[in-house]
């Protein structure tokens, strides 16, 4: 399974980082393109934070609990059966958090650019490594609540 998850992982990482060259490259920071006007537009934003603006400006402590975290799931991953669903989730997770750690390294913040306005309330703006770590949790919350996790595998 690790194998498999490493390079999915890889995958989701390089999605992500080759997202963010490309905004980073044709958009200015603050500019936004219309995709579905009053719903969905690409707009560049460096965040330095994490979701909704929380920890701005605390990049090493946002940097030492993605990295725990990352350990954290390694060891956490081998509770859960081997089957598609577990190896795409744990990819996700993985590619994402790792995507955003990398840039937080490197440039001490992500950028953002997926911008939702959904009945007048402009959600946050976020990217695809948030999607990839969101979609991970969700598929890993539905395994355990299907009993795929192994401490449960005798439902």
């Amino acid at each position: 399974m690790k194998r498999k998850i490493i390079i999915f992982s890889i995958m989701f990482l390089l999605i992500d980082e080759a997202s963010k060259i490309i905004l980073d490259n044709v958009l200015s920071l603050g500019k936004s393109i219309t995709i579905f006007d009053k719903f969905l537009y690409i707009t560049k934003v460096y965040n330095d934070g994490i979701s909704f603006s929380m920890l701005t400006g605390k990049r090493w402590l946002i940097v030492f609990f993605s990295i725990l975290i990352l350990i954290f799931l390694y060891f956490y991953m081998k509770k859960f059966k081997e089957n598609k669903r577990n190896i795409i989730a744990f990819s996700l997770i993985f590619g994402g958090l790792l995507g955003n750690l990398i840039d937080r390294i490197i440039h001490g913040y992500v950028i953002d650019f997926i911008d939702f306005y959904i009945f007048n309330y402009n959600y946050p703006v976020f990217n695809l490594a948030d999607s990839f770590i969101c979609i991970g949790i969700l598929m890993l919350l539905y395994s355990i609540y299907l009993g795929e996790d192994n401490e449960n595998s005798s439902k």
